[in-house]
């Protein structure tokens, strides 16, 4: 089983970036936290992180055929990228979402996400843990079907 795990804009700053919100922890940190979380999962996996809305929609497009599932914080692009959902749509490659913060509990516009429109599973506000759960989840979800 091999999972592609896309973080979105911003997720590089973690540790710089609201760390009353986002925690204190970096992305070095959160990169070796994903990795031994798979591993403890038997899943083959690659992370990858883009600022850049096309690109991970690019991403998206080439995991098609390679990857079972994918894993994916769209950050900021929750809110507003149609594109990345409909990149999720047309691979139709089994999607859980996951955000270090609750964003149910964030400010108003924030929501909102158009990934969990396609996303088998949306997991919110267990910061790095989400990451954990979103694999083992993904991982017995695919297990199942």
């Amino acid at each position: 089983m091999k999972f592609l795990i896309i973080n979105g804009p911003n997720i590089n700053m973690l540790g710089i970036r609201e760390p009353g919100v986002y925690g204190a922890q970096n992305f070095a940190q959160l990169l070796e936290f994903i990795g031994k979380s798979c591993e403890e999962n038997g899943v083959e996996y690659e992370c990858y992180q883009s600022n850049h809305e096309g690109d991970i929609v690019d991403k998206i497009q080439s995991a098609y055929g390679v990857f079972d599932g994918i894993v994916i914080n769209p950050a900021a692009y929750t809110h507003t990228s149609v594109a990345i959902l409909d990149a999720l749509k047309a691979v139709a490659i089994p999607t859980v979402e996951v955000h270090i913060s609750d964003i149910s509990q964030r400010e108003e516009f924030r929501q909102f996400s158009y990934v969990s429109m396609v996303a088998v599973k949306t997991i919110c506000g267990m910061g790095f843990e989400g990451y954990r759960k979103a694999i083992k989840d993904l991982k017995e979800y695919l297990g199942e079907k």
